[in-house]
């Protein structure tokens, strides 16, 4: 039986990479559909309010910590994660898998530039045969319906969805059954990463919690109030629900 944690209401799977990668590749091989979905600070935080983000994520299959803030959280309220499962890293190793069984890959989202130039950098690694199809991530919610034919329509196996909160997360909870795809995954930022139009981070920013710092420098009249905002509040819920639990455990003694 997989173990699954609770921070901020919200459920996140305990899994190494390794064992994400190993339940994904079995979902395929055996075509039982799964969606997989990755949470990081700012998503907690709009959790809190947003509910229909928030029913989005808990009823995905696989829930990965994605920032190093929510392993630190997990840590300090008492239940530990084995590691940090970057969306962008899971995506990099499911697209090699691709390619070694022989699996077809949609990809949705992002403008049309950026995805036509992460579907060009695949084609040229690992050959047309692991694209089923792609489309940008701009749309009207009257074309929701023919998008969600047009992937099913496809046949691939695995879809990446590169996509903004909630957005992202709302349009695979109402679609996911009709897209007929085995594994789904909402990817985020990842094609703007993977297409060479934001720079990710050092490895040892990443590893440090300091992504998110190397984002703002980037973009920081974008991002100064999303990480004000946010960082803070996260701070401030992970502290409430630890006090809560401290004062729990002293009622109960």
């Amino acid at each position: 039986m997989r173990k699954r944690i609770t921070i901020m209401n919200s459920p996140v799977d305990v899994l190494t990479m390794r064992q994400t990668i190993d339940l994904i590749s079995d979902s395929i091989r055996d075509r039982k559909p799964i969606q997989h979905i990755v949470v990081n600070a700012a998503k907690l935080v709009l959790m809190q309010e947003d509910k229909e983000l928030y029913q989005s994520v808990v009823k995905s299959d696989i829930i990965n910590a994605d920032g190093m803030a929510v392993v630190w959280a997990a840590e300090i309220l008492g239940k530990p994660l084995p590691e940090r499962v970057a969306g962008v890293d899971l995506m990099q190793e499911l697209v090699i898998l691709a390619s070694e069984k022989k699996y077809k890959i949609f990809f949705f989202g992002g403008v049309e530039e950026v995805v036509c130039e992460v579907v060009r950098k695949y084609k040229s690694v690992f050959g047309e045969e692991i694209i089923a199809g792609y489309r940008n991530g701009y749309f009207k919610k009257n074309q929701e319906a023919n998008i969600a034919a047009q992937i099913a329509e496809s046949k691939a196996d695995i879809l990446f969805v590169g996509i903004s909160s909630p957005t992202k997360e709302i349009f695979l909870n109402t679609y996911k059954d009709k897209l007929k795809v085995p594994f789904i995954m909402g990817v985020g930022g990842s094609f703007d990463v993977l297409a060479g139009k934001v720079k990710r981070a050092p490895k040892w920013m990443q590893k440090s919690g300091l992504e998110w710092f190397f984002r703002f420098l980037q973009e920081p009249g974008r991002m100064w109030k999303r990480y004000l905002f946010t960082n803070s509040l996260f701070i401030y819920y992970v502290l409430k629900e630890k006090f809560k639990s401290l004062f729990a455990i002293k009622r109960s003694n």
